[in-house]
């Protein structure tokens, strides 16, 4: 690159010329080495296919351009991987994202305004001095599958957008060696001398602190004016209680405005239950005029593989993926080795949801079936086959009436240039992998497509302490997200934040309960949108349990959880 009589700078390699305006652009397009601008500042001076480049590095504006590439590869590259998204940010979305930049990096950690908030936590602080930084720290669940926390840690940022909060994350499950930090010139981790760290693990729906706990116990007035409490724990996991949801009305978000400090302990996808509370409904709209493509904005935004997952996935693409003309991800949850979270909590499903919902003790019962599979292997199998061949996602085999004869050399005379389909299958099991594998090796498809299957790994079990698991775990649900198609299991947490990262609506396989012959075997979900799978079911005003389900057509009912909710478009 050089600079030519009339001080702009001529490209050589793309014969284009940029002037000189702002460095942080053309950082995004060039290796920082191989520039030799001679001025502070630079921009393209546009020619439309630089512009074209741009663009799509910075997914049309939702991520900014004020980071090195080098500190994260993936930020950047993944366009080279994944078509282009029909779905665009809003304007006022980008521009939410980057004031909260702004605002971020003005009360990161260990800045004056950080620093100033700390002092409520000493004994005896009734301080009344206006702050200028409000935060929300956000909780790992230690038990939690990466799907989980992917999808929580999504709603929590969310939040934090909505009520002028910074977000930072608890450090213990080592999100640094997965996740490349989401906001430039800043850290979103939690320092490991905040205050009250080593109260997190105590933390439960019975603490002194907890939210719930202190509406149930009568220490609270949410019609008080203002609130003087240094901190408040919200435990919004699969278990928490009707006090605990109060967390979603809006007379109890107002009175949370005045607490410096909210700590949110989540396992959950909570964002459908946002829209319903009425003081976010405004800025909501304006944000995601496209209701179903919420988490498809927020997850390409918050979560970029390490520089070492970005490698695993690469590595992977390049050289089992990247030539088919068609990818196909089939995603199977192992009902075996991996327990559902439902099972513990059948009486109380039954009890919450079930009389709110337009369904029969029936229908809920032959759900219940669904715990105790005993030949989950054999019954996803056969759905994962009906499926894919009945939505014409794959080939058919062809019959071999004589051994003796070559069908390759026969069909490669009729068909020299066959259409390639790749199938990535991921599951903790690789027979699902073993047999598809063995099928379209074995045989020879009808019409005469290519079939390779390919399976980067099989744990056996999740392994929820170990780092290498969850770092593959991540690579493979980013894979997933590269797919042109996708098939999903029933609940899977890891589907979700594939087909939301994506941009991929997937077809859901049927969920595996006995005496279920006559459903189809998979049905195309409503959206791209993951699932609630324990919604709150509560009126605010009327203080009744309700289905809030039925309350505003763009929260609907899920397609594999009847009493979850989803977001789909009006």
């Amino acid at each position: 690159m050089f600079s030519d009589n009339n001080s702009n700078v001529v490209d050589p390699l793309w014969g284009n010329v940029h002037v000189c305006v702002t460095l942080q652009e053309i950082r995004v397009l060039y290796d920082e080495e191989k520039m030799d601008c001679g001025y502070l500042f630079c921009s393209v001076y546009h020619s439309s296919s630089t512009r074209t480049k741009l663009k799509g590095k910075l997914l049309d504006g939702l991520l900014s351009a004020d980071f090195n590439e080098k500190t994260c590869s993936s930020r950047y590259q993944s366009t080279l991987y994944r078509k282009t998204s029909p779905h665009k940010p809003s304007p006022h979305l980008i521009s939410t994202l980057r004031s909260y930049e702004s605002i971020h990096r003005r009360c990161s950690p260990h800045t004056e305004s950080y620093n100033k908030t700390l002092q409520h936590f000493q004994p005896g602080d009734h301080s009344t001095a206006r702050i200028d930084c409000k935060y929300l720290v956000h909780l790992w669940m230690p038990q939690g599958g990466l799907g989980n926390r992917l999808l929580s840690l999504a709603s929590s940022f969310l939040y934090a957008l909505l009520t002028n909060r910074v977000l930072l994350i608890d450090q213990g499950h080592k999100a640094v060696d997965l996740l490349c930090e989401p906001f430039p010139d800043t850290t979103w981790a939690l320092p490991l001398d905040f205050p009250i760290k080593n109260q997190f693990d105590t933390f439960n729906k019975e603490s002194p602190h907890c939210y719930g706990n202190m509406v149930k116990n009568h220490i609270i007035d949410t019609s008080m004016e203002k609130s003087f409490f240094p901190f408040m724990y919200f435990n919004l996991i699969y278990d928490y209680d009707d006090y605990d949801k109060q967390f979603f009305c809006d007379q109890d978000q107002n009175f949370m405005r005045g607490v410096s400090w909210l700590v949110i302990r989540s396992d959950q996808y909570f964002i459908p239950s946002l829209f319903l509370i009425p003081s976010f409904k405004q800025e909501l709209r304006k944000l995601f005029p496209e209701k179903e493509t919420v988490f498809h904005h927020l997850g390409r935004y918050l979560f970029h593989p390490s520089n070492q997952v970005w490698g695993l996935i690469t590595r992977y693409y390049q050289a089992y993926l990247a030539k088919a003309d068609e990818r196909i991800g089939i995603q199977v949850r192992d009902f075996k080795s991996t327990n559902l979270p439902f099972r513990g909590l059948k009486d109380h499903i039954a009890s919450y949801y079930l009389p709110h919902l337009a369904v029969n003790e029936s229908v809920f019962n032959r759900r219940n079936d669904s715990y105790d599979v005993t030949s989950p292997l054999s019954y996803m199998m056969d759905r994962i086959l009906d499926c894919s061949v009945k939505k014409n996602l794959l080939p058919k085999l062809k019959p071999i009436k004589n051994p003796q004869e070559s069908v390759s050399v026969v069909d490669y005379q009729s068909n020299k240039n066959p259409k390639s389909k790749v199938v990535l299958v991921t599951s903790l099991d690789s027979r699902y992998f073993e047999n598809l594998r063995n099928m379209y090796w074995e045989n020879p498809t009808i019409n005469g497509e290519v079939i390779g299957v390919f399976q980067p790994s099989h744990e056996g079990y999740q392994q929820l302490g170990n780092l290498t698991h969850h770092m593959k775990a991540w690579a493979e649900i980013y894979l997933l997200s590269l797919m042109d198609v996708l098939i999903t299991s029933p609940w899977s947490t890891f589907g979700y934040v594939a087909q939301g990262i994506g941009g991929l609506r997937p077809w859901i396989l049927n969920n595996p309960q006995k005496e279920m012959d006559y459903d189809l075997p998979c049905h195309r979900a409503k959206s791209m949108e993951p699932c609630f799978h324990f919604p709150p079911f509560y009126d605010c005003k009327a203080k009744i349990r309700t289905d809030t389900g039925a309350r505003v057509p763009y929260v609907r009912h899920c397609e594999d959880t009847s009493w979850g909710l989803k977001l789909v478009d009006d």
